[in-house]
């Protein structure tokens, strides 16, 4: 099955991200990079619009619950479009729904002020993958269990990767 791509946008304290596909770990990175660069910025909002996201995985819901934990911390607004039953299922299912807006309708993005980017090293997926599910497990203590297996995991993993370095 196809990974999604991932379309980022801004423009003046607005974020606007696109899913096309299946949401997996392998194209979670520029969204955690997206994240990452938000820990220290004030920003208005961020909508994603999930109409042909097809699916989601654990690390890629980590990743945007990265972005709504940073967003309530400010005041601001992560609003969730067209999620579907499936992926609001998913969603919900690891206790995210507090830390969303859901609605329906189309989102602003230009695509030629977007990144695409499918695919990361190992040890940035990794990384991604191992911040994800830590999130996960800060956002809603049900997800501790089902998911320190896969944390202790990864991280043994990427130690071993940082050893070979």
């Amino acid at each position: 099955m196809k990974n999604a791509e991932v379309l980022i946008a801004s423009n003046d304290g607005v974020y606007s991200i696109k899913v096309n596909g299946r949401a997996t770990f392998e194209c979670a990175p520029p969204l955690r990079s997206l994240a990452k660069e938000l820990e220290n910025v004030v920003f208005k909002k961020i909508d994603v619009d999930l109409s042909a996201c097809t699916g989601m995985d654990s690390t890629f819901m980590g990743i945007l619950a990265m972005l709504g934990l940073r967003a309530k911390k400010i005041d601001a607004v992560m609003t969730i479009f067209n999620a579907g039953d499936l992926n609001k299922s998913l969603l919900f299912g690891l206790g995210l729904k507090k830390l969303f807006t859901f609605s329906e309708g189309e989102i602003s993005l230009d695509p030629q002020g977007g990144t695409s980017q499918d695919g990361a090293d190992r040890i940035a997926s990794a990384r991604t993958v191992l911040e994800a599910h830590k999130t996960l497990m800060d956002v809603d203590e049900e997800n501790v269990r089902k998911f320190e297996k896969v944390v202790d995991f990864v991280q043994k993993d990427l130690d071993r990767l940082n050893d070979k370095k």
